[in-house]
């Protein structure tokens, strides 16, 4: 296939060989942020390990798992690799922030699928098992039949309403408000739902010797059940809306959590067609959703709150990805193109992908928390791996089906008639993706210029492989 567009080039150093990915197509602002982003991957990367961004030393269990989960297993897998490590204790259980954690586990079985790495399969399932008996021993309230924890990320007081903030307590970590404690969230069901999932899949692989059916029964009755509870106690299909949270009295709260319902879209506990309602009727700002919606009373759009209605890319990401996989593509390009400007224009990123923006200007915000206003920090390591995701996984559509398969779901948004994905190392393949037409129906499928029904490549493949694929409307 040809292309017409600029080819804008974003090489990089992977373990001291020189590697170069390029992406070029017919809009040269995507193909710039997606070098910029690949760039902050990059330069966040210190002594093998990924930090969350470019003003943070430390990192996060939640960070290394969301950026590994976005791209960098698939970019970086070494890196990956390391940092995923660098959030347990020794390979023993996952560390770090009790509440959250455990979305370590999806991402150490994509990490997985991608590498075929079977060791790091094998420890890491030791690990995840371990991890998530503690948390059921510590967290799973037996009454509701869900796990208990603030919400995935929002480790700040700014994410809560009134009475799970204490007016006077200015203290601005969410644990620091005594009735914090006992809330079930919906992103954080979810999240241990889709890892009780993965944890049957990753006990099914390695079941060599027919030694771990049982446990993969036990693990799928138990994302199953989960499934069940999440939807009975956070879905309404009257309204195809979702809650936000239960407090320990098990009070609902009615917002909508950008992240809670991208993942009760994507992982399955939906029908497809609740799952396409639910993104396709989303609140959303002029450049994307955002974190919490509509402010807590305490906020407004003149004081936004630092972890309420403002965005965080890292959600855009996951958004986008349920956008695509319900089929609402109009909804993923307002995603895709509102984090491009976000990253480029002046007034913005200016060049940067920032780790939170004013949903209403789209300048770097990093909101209010605790009486003082924060700052949005510079080269936001998961706000590059969201938009990473958005063009490996939204526009190339390589999904990693099963462990050994990838199957192609591209699609080509209106602007972009022609794309092009060099160099990414699938295993012991070297894949290229080019595509061209327009929209999300495969007229034609080629491998190594060979024409396939299915648009799916296998693990065993090895060496440069190119895929060809020509859209429909």
């Amino acid at each position: 296939m040809k292309t017409t567009a600029l080819l804008l080039t974003a090489c990089f150093a992977i373990t001291g060989s020189l590697s170069a990915q390029q992406i070029h197509s017919s809009n040269p602002s995507v193909d710039k942020v997606f070098a910029l982003s690949v760039n902050i991957v990059d330069e966040n990367t210190h002594q093998g390990i990924l930090a969350a961004g470019g003003d943070y030393g430390g990192e996060w269990a939640r960070d290394a798992s969301i950026n590994a989960w976005n791209g960098v297993s698939l970019i970086r897998p070494k890196v990956a690799l390391n940092s995923l490590w660098n959030v347990t204790g020794n390979k023993d259980s996952i560390a770090h922030q009790y509440w959250d954690k455990i979305i370590w586990v999806p991402a150490a079985w994509n990490h997985y699928k991608i590498t075929g790495d079977r060791q790091f399969l094998t420890e890491a399932y030791r690990c995840a098992a371990k991890t998530m008996s503690q948390l059921e021993y510590q967290q799973f309230d037996h009454k509701t039949g869900l796990f208990m924890g603030p919400s995935v990320f929002n480790d700040g007081i700014a994410g809560y309403p009134i009475p799970i903030f204490e007016p006077g307590n200015l203290r601005s970590g969410v644990l620091d408000h005594k009735k914090s404690l006992g809330i079930k969230a919906l992103s954080t069901n979810c999240i241990y739902m889709e890892a009780y999932a993965c944890l049957a899949e990753m006990a099914l692989e390695l079941d060599t010797n027919n030694d771990r059916q049982h446990e993969a029964r036990v693990y799928t009755r138990q994302s199953l059940e989960l499934a069940r509870n999440i939807r009975e106690k956070f879905y309404n299909p009257a309204t195809n809306s979702c809650i936000y949270f239960l407090d320990r009295e098990n009070k609902p709260y009615d917002y909508q959590e950008g992240l809670g319902i991208s993942y009760i879209a994507l992982f399955g506990i939906l029908s497809k067609a609740e799952a396409k309602a639910l993104i396709v009727n989303a609140k959303t700002s002029p450049y994307g959703i955002t974190s919490i919606y509509p402010d807590f009373e305490r906020y407004s759009a003149e004081k936004p709150g630092r972890h309420n209605n403002l965005i965080w890319p890292q959600v855009n990401g996951f958004f986008a990805k349920a956008a695509v996989q319900t089929g609402n593509y109009p909804v993923f390009e307002k995603e895709l193109y509102g984090l491009t400007q976000l990253a480029l224009d002046p007034d913005k990123g200016n060049g940067d992908l920032k780790e939170i923006y004013n949903a209403i200007t789209g300048a770097p915000d990093g909101g209010w928390q605790s009486d003082f206003h924060w700052k949005s920090c510079n080269k936001q390591t998961w706000s590059a791996t969201a938009y990473i995701d958005m063009i490996l996984s939204g526009i190339a559509g390589i999904n990693f089906a099963d462990a050994g398969t990838i199957r192609f779901t591209p699609y080509l948004p209106k602007g972009m008639r022609e794309f092009s994905l060099t160099n990414i190392k699938y295993r012991k393949a070297q894949l290229t993706v080019n595509l061209s037409g327009q929209g999300s129906s495969i007229k034609r499928f080629e491998v190594n210029g060979m024409t396939q029904k299915e648009p799916v490549i296998s693990g065993e493949l090895v060496g440069a492989v190119v895929v060809d694929v020509v859209m429909g409307e």
